[in-house]
């Protein structure tokens, strides 16, 4: 498998993945330079979902604002992550958290809207340890790809650099280049297959529409 080649490399300490939808990794090296493809891929807007999401992750909460962990969350204490915002959050009657100073965190499935940018809290949040999810489709079809490792990892160094943090992880396994972004409605699927051909990149999204 290769890995990213650029998140993280400014963080100390070990990183944990708190997600039951993708692999992640990361590591040291440096990206070529972005070309135009990428770049313009990385200026989609992708629309946001009609109905109720569910999200699976870290929630921190840090001076009155919460965030949904959907990436690399840092093994600090307490943690820390570039997550998305969360409105309506709130800790009443919710089991499996921990807090340091003005800090509270826990890992729960998180049902809500989003609008693009922030996630609205509709239902109460299940802990992860009680939470029984349905299955995930492969978007692989259980098939390995066909494509060279050393293309794959060409083109993920490519979108790293285009997508910057629209992208919360990538890895080139099994013949394809999985990126993990926060939401897709099969946008960015249909752009990386224009670009680079079907079943070369699979866009998986960490936010699920539920309705």
């Amino acid at each position: 498998m290769s890995i990213s080649r650029r998140r993280l490399s400014v963080l100390s300490g070990a990183v944990v993945c708190l997600l039951s939808l993708s692999a992640c990794a990361a590591g040291p090296g440096a990206s070529p330079a972005p070309t135009s493809t990428a770049s313009s891929m990385g200026d989609i807007v992708v629309p946001p979902p009609q109905g109720r999401v569910l999200g699976v992750g870290t929630v921190i909460e840090a001076g009155g604002d919460a965030q949904l962990c959907l990436g690399i969350v840092m093994e600090s204490y307490p943690p820390q992550c570039a997550g998305v915002p969360v409105d309506g959050w709130g800790w009443a009657g919710l089991d499996g958290s921990e807090s340091s100073g003005d800090t509270t965190w826990g890992a729960y499935a998180v049902y809500g809207t989003y609008d693009g940018q922030r996630i609205t809290v509709t239902d109460a949040p299940i802990m992860l340890a009680l939470f029984d999810p349905a299955p995930l489709d492969d978007p692989t079809g259980g098939v390995d790809g066909t494509s060279d490792d050393a293309e794959l990892t060409r083109i993920q160094d490519e979108m790293l650099d285009g997508w910057g943090d629209r992208i919360l992880t990538s890895s080139v396994e099994r013949g394809y280049v999985r990126v993990l972004t926060v939401w897709d409605d099969g946008t960015l699927q249909d752009a990386v297959d224009g670009a680079y051909g079907e079943r070369v990149v699979i866009i998986d999204s960490a936010l699920r529409e539920i309705d």
